[in-house]
């Protein structure tokens, strides 16, 4: 099969809303700016159709699509589908990164299909696509708090000043190199 000219979907969850802008659950839409401002991909647009914010870039010869869901986290699926219907992409061509609450801050997490693992965002795509075939860069937010807090406080909690000066020097430009492994191997 040619592989030229092959599309990509890069999706990075979150919740919409200026609320939740820096928090935990958002590293998703963190992660994916980053990747697009690094390789100058332009801007994201609002798409009402697929009620997502979408980029389109060309990068290693092959079509990217990047997407911001802007349904809450539960209802990614949603988006996505409507995204992957549209363009006609292959799941297997399609790379999440969000975040995961059990793996330590920082940690990245690989893995090219699977389960939800307690993930609401990836329940929902994996219902909505009908598949669990799809790439997923977990990153690590580690819940040190969890006897003090509960989950949902803590993922929809801003990260500390030290914790913002890891992830923009190390996480962020860990994350993109990962995605950028992946696009090139596809």
């Amino acid at each position: 099969m040619e592989r030229k000219n092959k599309a990509i979907i890069i999706a990075g969850l979150g919740n919409p809303g200026r609320e939740y802008e820096k928090t935990r659950h958002n590293i998703g839409f963190m992660a994916v700016d980053f990747l697009a401002e690094k390789l100058n991909w332009g801007e994201f647009k609002e798409q009402k159709k697929f009620q997502a914010e979408i980029l389109e870039a060309t990068w290693q010869n092959k079509k990217i699509i990047v997407i911001k869901p802007q349904k809450f986290m539960n209802n990614s699926g949603e988006s996505l589908a409507a995204v992957t219907n549209f363009y006609k992409i292959k799941s297997q061509n399609i790379i999440m990164v969000y975040d995961e609450l059990d793996l330590p801050f920082g940690k990245i997490r690989i893995r090219p299909a699977g389960s939800s693992a307690g993930h609401n965002g990836i329940k929902s795509i994996i219902e909505k696509l009908g598949t669990d075939k799809f790439w997923r860069v977990r990153i690590g937010v580690g819940n040190d708090q969890k006897e003090k807090m509960e989950a949902a406080d803590f993922v929809l909690g801003k990260f500390s000043r030290e914790e913002k000066k890891i992830l923009e020097q190390e996480i962020l430009p860990a994350v993109a190199g990962e995605i950028e492994k992946i696009i090139r191997a596809e």
